[in-house]
């Protein structure tokens, strides 16, 4: 019996996925448990179409990601930390500092985690650091830190 799968299931498949069960399996534990639906012709254009707006929404997420990561190439961001003797910097700017001066100096919100900040800027000049956006696009912001 040709079912599609609701959702996915151990070793059998992802949602999504039409596969060919046993009678018996698909009658009496995929189909009940609501983890299948059988592959009628409603249900095949049903999952046409889900499939198909799916594409269409990633395809919208990747170009606005695109379109952001444009719009960070010209910003920058100041980030004041405090200075010890003969200049040096006292302490360092993580990603978390970075996140809220961009809220504050821009008012965009970001996500810490998709910073990629490989060790704290312990020095006071202007960095790139690159921001994941979305699984295929990475933005550069760049951050220049000054003593307060």
């Amino acid at each position: 019996m040709k079912v599609i799968l609701l959702q996915d299931v151990k070793s059998v498949g992802k949602k999504g996925d039409i596969i060919d069960a046993n009678d018996g399996y698909a009658r009496n534990f995929l189909l009940p448990k609501k983890f299948a639906v059988e592959a009628n012709g409603k249900n095949l254009n049903d999952l046409k179409l889900q499939n198909a707006n799916q594409e269409k929404v990633a395809a919208e997420k990747l170009r606005d990601a695109k379109e952001f990561a444009k719009d960070l190439e010209t910003k920058s961001v100041t980030v004041y930390i405090k200075a010890g003797e003969g200049g040096k910097a006292f302490g360092s700017v993580s990603s978390k500092e970075i996140v809220a001066a961009f809220k504050e100096q821009c008012g965009i919100e970001l996500d810490k985690k998709k910073i990629n900040l490989e060790e704290p800027l312990r020095n006071f000049g202007t960095y790139n650091v690159d921001i994941k956006l979305h699984p295929q696009v990475t933005g550069t912001l760049k951050i220049k830190v000054q003593e307060k």
